[in-house]
């Protein structure tokens, strides 16, 4: 009855535990129509009787003999027939059913599905009939328990530099929540996948693993363009109880994905911890705007994705993370529901791994040994940047002579927006950074730089120097 049929599953069953979703047998169904056809075949026989006595009384002619042989012919198939009509309409009947009792009709199998064998008989699969039936389960208590290993929360307290109404600069700090996924693990750390806005102007992070312990962690490489970000926490800091409880995730393949296959949402919504939600894959490639103006490509959902779920996973029904979800979307001035966004893992993955492989530094370099360009600077804030249309960064005031940023052809009027592949967005988060670079070394710093009236950006290789004695 399951033949040419295909359903949507993300459960599979053995072939005995299949048997318990087949059509149950309806004894009483099956015996009505057994009595049905005993009772038609009854009246067949009285018919056949009545024909013969009928031939016996009268004279022998082709005409009655046509007559008693379509007699008995009609009243066979009479019988025949409303046995096999009872029959269908018993197995009809409990078909429906089962439909009504929550079992959905889907017209496609999507490619991650893992195909179960069929209810076919024997020799039905040798005559090549349907051989896969699989059905639709609502429950994902069981993926989501194997991936929430995987899954963390965020806690960055940053400090950001603004200027208020009459130029002054201030310094404003707070505390923003987030999610991560952890996505390596070496003998030495443990690397987890977030967005670069969760980290943004970071002066400390804490991370919260599945058993609620806690360890600090450090930014290990940003990537402002794609908004994504890896961070770092050392092993050391992690107990044994802590490290056999956690798991690294298994990223998928968002190439693959159409519309309408189901997903899970997981991260720390509003900063409460982890929660999860769950949808369907509403859109592809869909071009969006975040709120620090940047535009970038997204996977569009229905799946529920609130602030604190920045950084988090969306996942196929395989476990698989196919997504980092991204809350910072400017909408506009429309108010919607049901519509979040997540950037495709297959995107993602090469600009991860080659953060991963970046030098972390977590130890401040002795002052002595620390690295100078030799640049003076200027915030350029939020309001600089409305006024004057400079991209956010740090303004490049004056360029001391004979200096590394000179030598490396940075000019008055360039504006920092990148160190070592950081985004710096402000003074003082470059002069943080600058202190984990010793002297000698050679890094790529990022100008934005005005060319005929449009800021082009530029990449540097810059040989940091030694700070100047003080007279």
């Amino acid at each position: 009855m399951y033949e040419n049929e295909t359903y949507f599953d993300h459960t599979t069953y053995s072939e005995e535990e299949l048997k318990q979703h087949a059509v149950p047998y309806d004894k009483k169904a099956d015996k009505a129509a057994r009595k049905a056809d005993k009772a038609a075949k009854k009246e067949a026989k009285k018919a056949e009787k009545a024909a013969r006595v009928e031939a016996r009384a009268a004279k022998p002619g082709n005409g009655i003999v046509r007559k008693v042989v379509l007699s008995v012919s009609l009243g066979l198939c009479f019988g025949l027939f409303a046995g096999l009509g009872f029959y269908a309409v018993s197995l009809g009947t409990g078909q429906f059913s089962q439909a009504d009792s929550g079992s959905a009709v889907i017209t496609e199998l999507p490619d991650n599905t893992v195909k179960a064998p069929s209810l076919t008989l024997p020799e039905e699969r040798e005559a090549g009939a349907a051989n896969y039936v699989t059905y639709v389960v609502d429950d994902v208590s069981g993926m989501v328990e194997q991936v929430m290993p995987a899954m963390v929360s965020i806690v960055n307290e940053y400090e950001s530099t603004s200027m208020n109404f009459w130029g002054q600069m201030y310094s404003d700090s707070g505390v923003s929540s987030g999610s991560g996924i952890i996505v390596g693990e070496t003998d030495e750390e443990l690397l987890i996948a977030t967005n670069n806005h969760v980290v943004e102007d970071t002066k400390s992070l804490e991370i919260t693993f599945i058993d609620n312990s806690t360890a600090n962690a450090v930014v290990k490489g940003t990537d402002v363009d794609m908004d994504i970000a890896v961070i770092a926490v050392p092993v050391s800091e992690l107990s044994e109880e802590t490290l056999s409880s956690i798991s690294v995730a298994r990223l998928g393949d968002s190439d693959s994905l159409k519309l309408g296959m189901p997903v899970v949402a997981i991260g720390n919504a509003l900063g409460y911890g982890q929660s999860v939600t769950n949808g369907i894959i509403s859109a592809l490639d869909r071009e969006m705007t975040s709120e620090d103006g940047s535009t970038g490509r997204y996977i569009q959902t229905n799946a529920a994705i609130n602030h604190g779920n920045s950084g988090g996973a969306l996942l196929n029904m395989s476990g698989e993370v196919i997504g980092i979800n991204v809350a910072r979307i400017d909408d506009g001035e429309i108010s919607v529901e049901g519509m979040g966004y997540a950037i495709p893992i297959s995107a993602a993955t090469p600009i991860i791994e080659e953060l991963m492989a970046r030098t972390t530094r977590v130890n401040k370099v002795d002052e002595s040994e620390m690295g100078y360009m030799g640049v003076t600077m200027q915030t350029v804030t939020d309001d600089i940047s409305s006024m004057f249309g400079f991209p956010r960064g740090v303004y490049v005031k004056e360029v001391a002579e004979g200096s590394a940023a000179e030598a490396a052809g940075i000019r008055v009027g360039d504006i920092i927006v990148k160190f070592d592949g950081q985004r710096i967005s402000n003074s003082t988060g470059l002069q943080e950074t600058i202190q984990y670079f010793k002297a000698g070394e050679t890094v790529t710093v990022t100008v934005k730089r005005a060319v005929d009236g449009v800021y082009e950006e530029y990449d540097l290789e810059v040989k940091l120097g030694h700070r100047p004695r003080a007279n």
